[in-house]
């Protein structure tokens, strides 16, 4: 029970820092090393600025920023579903837990990584 109070505490002070600073103007929150590196947009570029502009009730320019975390978002909360009720609905997490579903979801994040950088 510690552990998911604590891990609320943190969720709710991360939202509330990314609520009142916008990652595009702040030196507060790190920069890509990747894009600053390479000049190309890894899967995960924009993913600050997109929780920012979804915590102002922004979607499409969040959506901008980074459609596939946009789009992930739903998916990230059916797994964390599936682990909290792992010994309840056993099945469920087999389903989510499938392999063939951990390689989708890599499959469609490095074509992500290509699409935005073509």
């Amino acid at each position: 029970m510690r552990k998911i109070i604590w891990g609320a505490i943190l969720l709710l002070l991360a939202a509330y820092i990314y609520y009142s600073y916008d990652p595009s103007h702040s030196e507060l929150f790190p920069k890509c090393p990747f894009f600053s590196l390479t000049g190309w947009k890894c899967p995960g570029c924009g993913s600050q600025r997109a929780l920012h502009q979804l915590l102002h009730g922004d979607i499409v320019a969040a959506f901008r920023f980074n459609a596939l975390m946009v789009c992930a978002i739903p998916a990230v909360l059916i797994m964390l579903i599936a682990e909290w009720k792992r010994t309840r609905w056993p099945h469920f997490y087999a389903t989510v837990n499938h392999p063939w579903v951990i390689r989708t979801v890599a499959v469609l994040a490095v074509v992500w990584w290509i699409a935005r950088n073509i």
